[in-house]
């Protein structure tokens, strides 16, 4: 696309370049805590009448970005349209979160699923990342993303959200074999999807790998580890993806951050378990990190989050390769007036920093 970027601190941050204050983005920051996306979400009635439609998709994606001086975009979508474009019928109960009405279970369910095509059964998503970019206007940099292999296939597997995924881990232990094959068919899928997504407009790619911090250290590196290096691989055999920086969120795995940094990434999310110094040395000048305030500090006071905003950078110090966000989604009943108080902090504070 020919447009400039005119704020390019996201992706000098993400090549570990100097900028001149941290970047900030929010993860969530389409959402139901700003009182203009309740009101699109009720003109559209449903959460995928939302997110299937580009035009409502592409408005929400722009609302916070009319408030705040954010440093990025993020694509308004779901991590489970893969599975929901495999024909698994996914929908949205009001305060249950999503179900599929044919979760995958058997043999003869895995051996079913295929790459689905990206611009027909996933066109509304890639309708929504140009009209983005073109609306952006090189204001910001678009984020595009991806649920990781293995998130998916526990919502596949349980057929709605769990505490514990409990049959997704039986299948791994049960069947390895089929598992497996689950996770390459998504794999390929979400290499595909994040390709098209570059083809589109996207200038970074992010992949959740929400509950990748449910597995122990074996099961961790067998089933989503080695599907999110089999992603880096393929993106970086994609003449358009190889040079669009992949950030990699896995909740909870802070431990497997060493090995996550050996994959070939550009940055790795890191959720607020853990001190950004101890994660800092742990990846050893490897990949930039992105994170990790506390999304319940936005709870608080203005002036503790001011205050807690500066210990997270103090964290990290002054060094490139930082991208400031949240440890997870920002939660819907936050005040909209401490999400601008966070961005406001953010660079005024590394802008003082540097």
């Amino acid at each position: 696309m020919p447009d400039t970027l005119k704020n390019d601190r996201l992706l000098r941050a993400l090549r570990r370049e100097p900028v001149d204050t941290t970047p900030v983005w929010v993860m969530r920051q389409a959402g139901r805590y700003l009182p203009e996306y309740r009101a699109t979400r009720a003109k559209a009635g449903s959460f995928m009448a939302l997110a299937t439609n580009p035009e409502l998709a592409c408005e929400v994606t722009l609302q916070p970005l009319e408030r705040y001086a954010l440093d990025a975009a993020i694509l308004f979508s779901d991590i489970l349209t893969i599975p929901d474009a495999m024909g698994l019928g996914l929908s949205f109960a009001q305060g249950e979160g999503p179900q599929f009405a044919h979760p995958v279970r058997t043999r003869a369910d895995v051996e079913r699923l295929g790459v689905p095509d990206m611009e027909s059964e996933l066109r509304y998503v890639m309708d929504a990342v140009r009209l983005i970019r073109g609306e952006l206007a090189g204001r910001a940099p678009l984020i595009g993303f991806s649920g990781s292999p293995w998130t998916l296939a526990c919502y596949m597997v349980e057929g709605k959200g769990s505490r514990d995924f409990a049959s997704a881990k039986a299948m791994c232990w049960n069947e390895p074999a089929l598992a497996h094959k689950l996770l390459d068919t998504l794999a390929r899928s979400v290499i595909a999807y994040l390709g098209a997504q570059v083809a589109a407009g996207a200038q970074a790619l992010m992949i959740f790998d929400t509950w990748g911090g449910m597995l122990g250290p074996v099961a961790f590196r067998e089933f989503s580890l080695r599907y999110l290096a089999q992603i880096v691989d393929g993106l970086k055999a994609d003449v358009q993806a190889r040079n669009v920086p992949l950030i990699l969120f896995s909740k909870g795995a802070n431990a497997h951050l060493a090995e996550m940094a050996q994959i070939g990434c550009a940055a790795l999310g890191v959720d607020w378990t853990i001190d950004l110094a101890d994660a800092r040395q742990a990846v050893n000048g490897k990949v930039a990190l992105q994170g990790n305030l506390d999304p319940a500090v936005l709870r608080a006071s203005p002036e503790v989050i001011r205050r807690e905003v500066r210990r997270v950078l103090d964290s990290y110090g002054n060094h490139p390769g930082h991208i400031f966000n949240l440890g997870h989604g920002i939660t819907p009943e936050v005040d909209p007036e401490h999400v601008k108080v966070l961005v406001d902090e953010v660079h005024a504070y590394s802008h003082r920093q540097g």
